[in-house]
């Protein structure tokens, strides 16, 4: 009696197990390399036009890829539903420290539903600005070296607080973000605290594709009352595949309302353009080179309109393994003091940051890992 008790239990359970099918994934990137800089200036915020610059070879984590670790999961609702979860956390490989600022899952932390009609998800997300940024910038918004560089926010923009949708319809996806405080707690009596919405389009004919976005953000403060300062980014962009090479091209627009400032701007309300083309080629199927270029017109008196230019070398060992070198050039004029890695002002107390004026260059030799 207890074996067919047991044998029947078994039964509802693979029964149970056929109709809800889940799934939970390890993964994770390990990537590091060794950095060198020229003309670089420890900063704690600003730096003098007259300030002594030195060469700096550093080791660097996450340089194509941020280095993470992550779950993700799924599970089979039935009639076509299923629910997700991802938590994603960001580390640094060269000190084994915690990422985005000691964050447990700093990269991503949602949980949310899926059918046919797209995903719907709620917690903290990259916002589509950095999913834009990742499909359209050749460098694939990497932390050394790419757009990311020029505006921060296209580079790693994350939105906590928020819910987003993504739908795919034949070529055209769709991606939507709001966000109720995009980097901090909700604040009772200001609705606008914080607040950032964005809608992307995107297009993928056959060899070309096409992408449009807008995405409004509103400063957050801890305790305010009053955040009607915001930044309104607007972009389009494009690829085309010929061959073993892909062709990009793009243009952002921001601008910063009621005492924002923009990266690389000392003073507010103020209007940038940055437009960007390049090229990708597939060498050999293990060897692949990309370069791109990256120009800003920042509208505000003397600040200078920086040029960064990339080159990227990518060897595959294997499915899992590449070693990669990637070389930048940013030129500044004026007051501009764009880095290869960014403008001083985003730097904070880093070592990277250079004069204003001057211009850098940066290398670096990695290795990668995907599991």
């Amino acid at each position: 009696m207890k074996l067919k008790l047991l044998a029947m239990s078994a039964a509802l359970l693979a029964g149970s197990g056929a109709y809800a099918q889940s799934s939970v994934t390890l993964y994770g990137v390990a990537d590091v390399g060794i950095e060198y800089l020229n003309h670089a200036v420890a900063s704690t915020g600003t730096v003098p036009a007259g300030a002594q610059s030195h060469d700096l070879w550093a080791m660097q984590s996450g340089n194509q890829s941020g280095s993470r670790w992550g779950l993700r999961g799924v599970e089979d609702l039935g009639g076509g539903m299923s629910g997700i979860f991802l938590l994603e956390s960001g580390f640094n490989l060269d000190n084994g420290t915690s990422g985005q600022g000691g964050r447990l899952f700093g990269r991503g932390a949602y949980v949310g539903l899926k059918n046919q009609w797209g995903q719907l998800s709620l917690g903290r997300h990259t916002t589509p600005f950095f999913d834009f940024g990742v499909y359209y910038d050749p460098m694939a918004i990497a932390a050394r070296y790419s757009s990311g560089a020029q505006d921060p926010y296209m580079g790693g923009a994350r939105a906590d607080n928020s819910a987003k949708y993504m739908g795919k319809f034949g070529g055209l996806s769709v991606t939507a973000l709001y966000s109720l405080n995009s980097n901090n707690q909700e604040v009772a009596g200001n609705f606008t605290n914080g607040r950032s919405y964005s809608l992307a389009l995107s297009y993928d004919g056959g060899p070309f594709s096409v992408g449009a976005i807008y995405d409004q953000s509103n400063r957050s403060a801890p305790t305010a009352l009053s955040t009607n300062s915001l930044i309104r980014r607007v972009a389009v962009a494009g690829t085309y595949t010929l061959g073993p090479a892909r062709l990009y091209a793009g243009y952002r627009y921001a601008h910063a309302f009621n005492g924002a400032t923009l990266p690389g701007v000392a003073v507010t309300n103020t209007v940038s353009n940055l437009g960007w083309f390049g090229v990708g080629y597939q060498v050999l199927p293990a060897l692949s080179v990309t370069g791109s270029a990256y120009y800003q017109n920042l509208r505000e008196g003397n600040a200078g309109n920086p040029w960064l230019f990339v080159a990227l070398v990518d060897y595959t060992l294997s499915k899992r393994t590449d070693i990669y070198t990637s070389v930048a050039y940013s030129l500044n004029r004026g007051k501009s003091n764009l880095g290869v890695v960014g403008f001083n002002d985003q730097l904070g107390a880093s070592s990277e940051a250079v004069r204003p004026g001057a211009n850098q260059f940066g290398a670096i030799v990695g290795i990668r890992h995907k599991f």
